[in-house]
């Protein structure tokens, strides 16, 4: 499982948009995370993923991907529908994962306003497709980075990898010396999936704002350098990791960087404001470390990322995907 390249998505995707009808304001775009639609006075944020892979979290997770991406464009996810795809007809498989879109749902404030259940043939897991909405008073989008804009992460790399080896891998990891006592605090990750306490501090200021998901923070980032059209180099060490996350990636041979990044928010702003918009999220409780500088690219060959000595310019594989072959 991978994401398709730009070219791909350009070719197959964003070129094969249908109608164009009055009140679009932002449509699908390489990187961005949700469309903006104008609706009387308001603007409408709209966006929807897809969650198979996180078997045991995976109503929990599903809500707050969905609404991540909501609130990474400066929205307030208020609404959401839910279509549910199981291998078959298993009641009591159903009844956990709609238990857990509910109380997900009720903790962020968002009602579930319809959806679609059914059974596939063939299916080898559970696989939800959620789509949520909610207005914005500033669509931040991921493309309108600036040379010179400060790179914030909020929280740190793996937030949600590490909840999801946490509990799919859980066995595995024991079994490999990590401690039990680790390996807890490592599932209760899935509490800071949210982003919507810091997008409501950072959407006023930021510039861009990206939610890092499949491929971790290093794919966000060169898929918001990508976007903006701009260069961003990237030490590993500059980046925060927590130590579980360090622990249990080491146990299963992968990368903080580069697995499922939900729970943290990429923002850019202004370099002369970096350091009040880091007194601002801490004033609100919420961990961010300025990561990187925004640069300008020289010309097309400059765009992307430099990490590790290499330069990205597509997207990158989640290290994660391979645990479930």
């Amino acid at each position: 499982m991978s994401k398709l390249s730009p070219a791909d998505l350009d070719r197959y995707i964003f070129s094969r948009t249908g109608a164009t009808n009055d009140g679009l304001l932002v449509g699908a775009g390489y990187g961005e995370d949700a469309a903006a639609v104008e609706v009387g006075d308001t603007t409408l944020v709209v966006s929807t993923d897809p969650i198979s892979l996180a078997a045991e979290r995976i109503g929990t997770l599903g809500i707050a991907i969905a609404s991540n991406d909501v609130a990474a464009c400066g929205g307030r996810p208020e609404w959401l529908v839910s279509t549910i795809l199981l291998p078959d007809p298993d009641t009591e498989l159903l009844d956990d994962i709609t238990a857990q879109l509910d109380a997900e749902a009720e903790r962020l404030g968002i009602s579930i306003v319809g959806g679609h259940t059914e059974t596939v043939a063939g299916l080898a897991r559970p696989l939800l497709s959620l789509t949520c909405m909610g207005p914005t008073d500033r669509y931040v989008p991921t493309s309108s980075a600036e040379p010179d804009d400060a790179v914030i992460l909020t929280k740190g790399a793996g937030i949600e990898g590490t909840a999801v080896l946490a509990t799919d891998f859980r066995d595995e990891i024991e079994n490999a010396g990590v401690s039990s006592e680790t390996l807890d605090r490592a599932t209760g990750f899935f509490d800071d999936i949210s982003v919507l306490p810091e997008s409501a501090v950072l959407a006023p200021v930021a510039t861009a704002m990206h939610d890092p998901t499949e491929g971790g923070v290093l794919n966000g980032l060169v898929e918001l350098a990508c976007a903006s059209g701009v260069r961003i180099e990237l030490d590993e060490g500059d980046v925060p990791v927590r130590p579980e996350t360090r622990t249990l990636c080491a146990s299963m041979g992968v990368d903080p960087l580069r697995i499922l990044g939900s729970g943290a928010l990429l923002a850019t702003v202004p370099g002369d404001e970096a350091d009040a918009t880091l007194a601002a999220l801490e004033a609100e409780g919420i961990d961010a470390t300025v990561v990187a500088t925004v640069e300008e690219a020289a010309d097309e060959s400059d765009v992307g990322v430099v990490y590790g000595g290499q330069q990205y310019t597509d997207g990158v594989r989640d290290d994660m995907y391979d645990l479930w072959d």
